[in-house]
């Protein structure tokens, strides 16, 4: 579990037994219903990470929302959105093993994550990792609720496939953006977990593996 959940829980018990010593015990249940559904919502389950070469796996849980060509740079990128909702875990994870280049945190609005102008113009943090042959990015992007967006790791810092990463507090949306020649293995409507779902075959990642002596693999990394 986050922490943040334990505390929220903590502070909210102790609301209900200032609420329930003031006044009676009914009152107290709202608060106590609360603090059990911070704790739910907190959750932070172990996966299993797939080892396969180059593969991409979902930076969060939720829905498979677009699957999209967008142009960036004057180069085509394929675009996978995924919404999450409040009943998704919100830990974050690290599409694929490599390091940490950029982290850019941008300001804007809360606006709807499900529709396509908060890729832009949503609060979000993009991040860039490179590793296995690629450079990919993915952004946190904040939503009508989020309100805050967790990144736990810094520029120059290794990361592996799967690792968490953060989380993003409340209903968001995590995009990722990979070459063009990725192999996809979602679509739109498609539910995904984080760091379990395979959402494509990066091919030039998978080559590289495939020439290093032994086809050594990356171990999962645990936090």
């Amino acid at each position: 579990m986050v922490r943040d959940g334990i505390f929220y829980a903590l502070g909210l018990v102790a609301a209900a037994a200032v609420v329930g010593w003031l006044t009676a015990w009914p009152w107290a249940v709202p608060p106590l219903l609360l603090a059990g559904f911070f704790l739910w919502f907190f959750r932070d389950p172990e996966r299993a990470i797939p080892q396969e070469p180059g593969v991409v796996v979902s930076p969060a849980d939720g829905k498979v929302t677009e699957v999209a060509t967008v142009e960036i740079e004057g180069k085509p990128r394929t675009r996978i959105s995924i919404f999450l909702n409040v009943f998704n875990v919100h830990v974050n994870r690290s599409p694929i093993g490599g390091v940490v280049e950029k982290v850019e945190y941008r300001t804007g609005k809360f606006g709807n994550a499900m529709g396509a102008i908060s890729a832009e113009a949503n609060e979000q943090n993009i991040v860039t990792v490179a590793g296995e042959g690629q450079t990919l990015v993915f952004k946190q992007i904040a939503g009508l609720l989020a309100r805050r967006i967790v990144f736990t790791k810094e520029v120059g810092d290794t990361v592996g496939r799967g690792e968490r990463i953060g989380l993003i507090k409340f209903g968001s949306r995590c995009d990722v953006i990979l070459d063009a020649d990725a192999e996809l293995r979602v679509k739109v409507g498609d539910k995904v977990a984080g760091g379990s779902s395979v959402l494509a075959i990066m091919l030039a990642g998978a080559a590289v593996r495939a020439r290093r002596p032994g086809g050594g693999e990356e171990r999962e990394a645990r936090r």
